[in-house]
């Protein structure tokens, strides 16, 4: 089976938004890509997850054209898709519609850094992009949404911040595999609880410090990072 590890490993992570509760019905998909073939597996359209097994994914090339599968894609493909092509370092991508985070993107605001639990994950606010036009919409829907995420991130890193909100649509998250992306769904969820909570508590309360955003964030990541463990060697 062509990419066996990679199906299994996307299928994981497409269970784990089940399990996280991110997903209603078939909801949602995850994507994860083998740089050095150049092929993304993803899950299928419109499969319930009770069913998924590592056959349904689907693998296509980075234009989006399949390669291998007997199920249609998710429609989102394109999307994925776009994203794989203009940002090199990720090698999953996890987009779902979970309650709180599509609630902002609902709402077209950014989600705010509001306390350290945010900036642990993310150097800065979640953006949201701009509306499409009636004629993105009508043509080529899905990449155009993948353009309008690469164009908000025109001043902004995507290693930094790796999540979106799309207006009016929900977030889309990334990571350095399948998993992470996961993984950085799920925060997303969490935070954008949290922000629409301190807001409702303080709609007054303000962005956290830059100091302390900055200490959070490159404690984790980057050059001088020193939470976690070290790796053997």
């Amino acid at each position: 089976m062509l990419l066996a590890a990679l199906r299994e490993q996307v299928l994981e992570a497409n269970l784990e938004l089940v399990r996280c509760g991110l997903v209603l019905y078939t909801f949602g998909n995850v994507s994860g890509i083998s740089r050095k073939d150049g092929l993304v597996a993803i899950k299928p359209s419109g499969v319930p997850y009770d069913d998924l097994t590592p056959e349904h994914m689907v693998i296509s090339d980075l234009q989006g054209k399949i390669v291998d599968g007997d199920f249609r894609p998710s429609s989102d493909l394109p999307t994925h898709v776009e994203l794989y092509r203009n940002f090199p370092n990720i090698g999953g991508v996890a987009h779902t519609h979970s309650e709180f985070a599509t609630s902002w993107a609902q709402a077209q605001r950014p989600i705010p850094c509001l306390g350290t639990t945010h900036a642990d994950y993310f150097y800065g606010p979640v953006p949201v992009t701009a509306e499409l036009s009636a004629e993105e919409i009508a043509n080529e829907y899905e990449r155009n949404t993948g353009t309008a995420i690469c164009r908000a991130f025109a001043k902004l890193d995507p290693d930094a911040i790796p999540a979106v909100l799309v207006a009016g649509h929900a977030p889309f998250c990334w990571g350095k595999d399948a998993h992470e992306a996961t993984h950085n769904a799920v925060v997303v969820e969490y935070v954008a609880k949290m922000a629409y909570r301190s807001l409702g508590i303080n709609p007054g309360a303000k962005p956290l410090p830059a100091e302390l955003h900055d200490k959070h964030f490159l404690r984790k990541h980057g050059k001088t990072a020193y939470y976690g463990q070290v790796s053997p060697k």
